[in-house]
């Protein structure tokens, strides 16, 4: 049975087994307004393809709810978003699990701080989520929490990885405890190096949660710079601003094969590497992205490879 519906499109033959290798499994994230604009899905992207819907400050649950049934009935793992900085108290967060339980058939859900530097009421962190109980209560079969390849200046202000570290290892405890089962999902980088570096001293740490690494997909360099700095990337934005003063590149839309080919190479000679998928955020638009997952060997991601 052929996992696509495609029209107009031919199969490609990947020229780097590696990076076709590393690719398998991938996700993706939407928004419901992004979503809305995607005729068919079934068209972009492979069966089993899990997919995370971001919840930004101001989306009415009731879209998000949508959304989210709307993939799953597509055949879709659905991931959607719980910030906790925008959820007003634990009655709104038991409402928003039912809703997604009861309507989307939801069992799987990042959690994050969310965007917004002033809660809205009860939560402040992912931390606190957790502890609720609420997700374990509900009988969530995958609980993903962020991860900062490049630290994070809102939650370590000097510029240090320590109160990033130390929430780390409570996660990771926490993660014996619980029967979901749980991964790192990061923030977005455009270097390699940095990201083997991190991903290695997680290791060495004792923080074994697998990592799902965050790449952006193709877009036009102005669009990657602005969304970067918009959300915080650290030294791998020197890799976007080199690009921006070679002329010959200038115009050309960004593809993220160099620090995925890259990735994969490590991954090949390193088994054990602790990344063990990857998740694009689609700057420059879902389609974009997906036809280059599909055009470099992303089109084998099947639910039985969503397992990490």
């Amino acid at each position: 049975m052929a996992l696509f519906n495609f029209k107009k499109r031919e199969k490609f033959t990947p020229a780097n087994g590696q990076l076709e290798a590393f690719l398998e499994g991938y996700s993706i994230e939407v928004m419901p307004r992004t979503a809305e604009k995607v005729e068919n899905f079934r068209d972009l992207l492979p069966a089993g393809t899990r997919v995370y819907i971001a919840h930004i400050e101001g989306t009415p649950i009731e879209d998000m709810v949508a959304t989210a049934a709307r993939l799953n009935a597509d055949g879709y793992p659905v991931m959607p978003h719980f910030p906790a900085r925008i959820i007003k108290d634990r009655a709104t967060l038991a409402d928003w699990i039912a809703r997604y339980q009861g309507e989307a058939n939801v069992d799987q859900a990042l959690l994050l701080a969310g965007g917004v530097s002033t809660p809205h009421g009860a939560f402040e962190s992912s931390i606190q989520l957790l502890e609720s109980g609420e997700f374990d209560r509900a009988g969530f079969k995958r609980l993903h929490v962020a991860g900062h390849p490049e630290g994070n200046k809102d939650i370590d202000p000097d510029g240090s990885m320590k109160n990033v570290e130390d929430a780390l290892r409570w996660k990771q405890k926490f993660s014996e405890t619980t029967d979901a089962k749980m991964a790192l999902a990061t923030q977005f980088a455009f270097d390699a190096k940095p990201i083997i570096a991190w991903a290695d001293s997680l290791s060495a740490a004792g923080i074994t949660l697998p990592i799902h690494i965050g790449i952006a997909g193709p877009a036009k360099l102005q669009t990657l710079i602005k969304f970067a700095i918009a959300c915080g990337v650290g030294p791998s934005l020197k890799v976007l601003q080199k690009r921006a003063m070679d002329v010959s590149k200038l115009l050309l839309p960004y593809e993220p094969t160099d620090v995925l080919s890259e990735l994969a190479a490590h991954k090949a000679a390193n088994p054990n590497f602790n990344i063990e998928h990857v998740h694009f955020f689609p700057l420059g638009g879902i389609k974009a992205n997906a036809e280059w997952a599909i055009e470099n060997g992303g089109a084998s991601a099947t639910p039985a490879n969503q397992q990490g």
